[in-house]
Parts: structure tokens; C-alpha cells; sequence
């Protein structure tokens, strides 16, 4: 794993004036995470439906995502349908592939939920990605060290038996 590491923030757009904040705010974190995070590019999804086939789309292209949107129930069964099918399919995706995906998607029994959500959300999300991509970073370095020791000790006893 790499240390400069490139992220890809899908927004559902769908809740333009719930989700301004919660990039905004995710925004803020990556750029304050420059040991971890090299750059990150943001493309919008018309729904949280479809967030997950865009991060599939750019599994191979980015080191990390971060998943933004707001899903608010109405009265159908469709908020069930939608929230369970956008969370499975981020998590299946970033364990199959074995990338992070920081999930900042909301979801809210109304308005006013999603609203005081949306103001801490993204950050939350996108310090949960900063999280994972360093201890995979430290883990990666612990793993170097190791390796390290084990073929200088395999060379120190092959010098020794000389």
C-alpha cells in the first residue's frame, strides 16, 4: 500500500441542498490528510442507488472511496429496498476488492433528521477512510520491517555458518 493515496468521493445528487455539506465537510478531512491522501476527484451519482456501480466502475482506479447521499423514508417500502442495497453493495465491494469505502450515506426517517445529519456526516466518513488507509498504511510498514529482520537474520546465520 502506498502512502499518497487516491480517493474518489461518489455524491448522490438527488439531495443537493442536504448533501452540500456533507462534501464539503468530507472535503475539508481529505485536505487536511496529506500524509495519507495524495488527491481526491468527486463525480456525482443521481441516486445512492448508484453509488455502488460507480465505485465498482473505478475499483482499479482509486486507492479509497467515499460514498455521500441521503436516503429519507417516505411512505413505501422503497426506503428499505434502497438502504439495504446501497450499504451491501458498498461493503461487498470494498471487501471483495479489499479497498476502503467510507460510508456517508444517510439514512433518515425525515427531513429535519437528515438535515442536523448532513452536518457532521461527511467528516465522519471521511475520517473513518483516513483511518483505514493509514492503519493499512502502518500495517504495510510493520510487514516491510519484519521481512526485513527475518532475511537479515536468515543472512546473519548463513555468514555465521561459514
Amino acid at each position: 500500500m502506498k502512502k499518497n493515496n487516491k480517493i474518489l468521493i461518489v455524491s448522490s445528487n438527488y439531495y443537493q441542498d442536504i448533501l452540500n455539506p456533507m462534501e464539503e465537510d468530507a472535503k475539508f478531512v481529505l485536505d487536511k490528510a496529506k500524509e495519507v491522501i495524495s488527491n481526491y476527484q468527486v463525480v456525482e451519482a443521481p441516486g445512492v442507488f448508484e453509488i455502488p456501480v460507480i465505485i465498482a466502475r473505478n475499483i482499479k482506479k482509486y486507492d479509497g472511496f467515499l460514498a455521500l447521499g441521503c436516503v429519507i423514508k417516505g411512505e413505501t417500502p422503497h426506503f428499505d429496498f434502497i438502504s439495504t442495497a446501497a450499504t451491501d453493495g458498498i461493503m461487498k465491494i470494498s471487501i471483495e476488492n479489499k479497498k476502503p469505502v467510507g460510508n456517508g450515506i444517510l439514512t433518515c426517517l425525515n427531513r429535519k433528521q437528515a438535515e442536523t445529519r448532513s452536518k457532521f456526516k461527511g467528516s465522519e466518513a471521511a475520517k473513518a477512510l483516513v483511518s483505514v488507509l493509514s492503519q493499512i498504511w502502518e500495517l504495510h510498514l510493520v510487514q516491510k520491517i519484519i521481512l526485513g529482520l527475518l532475511l537479515f537474520k536468515s543472512y546473519m546465520e548463513n555468514f555465521l555458518m561459514k
